[in-house]
């Protein structure tokens, strides 16, 4: 059985900093396209990053230079690190793990930043 668990979510004031963490069960993350979602309330969910299998690393314009995707092989787990942090970030944060024809998500993580 796949899972995938996010964690690290919190409240924290804006400028500061949050570590997400992601950590799969029953798939090798190393082998998979890895992906960080967001949703706010009312609104669509957002691809926030992307780390592929070999490493390459995409990010949204509305994080580039403040959120670094990185993964650790050995623990099966994908981070996102994230600082600067504005309130327009809070939303509940998904991982989603991506090899066709593999499609999986974890539950979120809320983040919320005050202001």
């Amino acid at each position: 059985q796949v899972q995938l668990v996010e964690s690290g979510g919190g409240l924290v004031q804006a400028g500061g900093s949050l570590r997400l963490s992601c950590a799969a069960s029953g798939i090798i993350s190393s082998i998979h396209t890895m992906r960080w979602y967001r949703q706010a309330p009312g609104k669509q969910r957002e691809l926030v990053a992307t780390i592929s299998s070999g490493g390459i690393t995409v990010y949204a314009d509305s994080v580039k230079g403040r959120f670094t995707i990185s993964r650790d092989n050995a623990k099966n787990t994908v981070y996102l690190q994230m600082i600067s942090l504005k309130p327009e970030d809070t939303a509940r944060y998904y991982c989603n793990a991506w090899r066709t024809p593999s499609d999986y998500w974890g539950q979120g993580t809320q983040v919320t930043v005050s202001s």
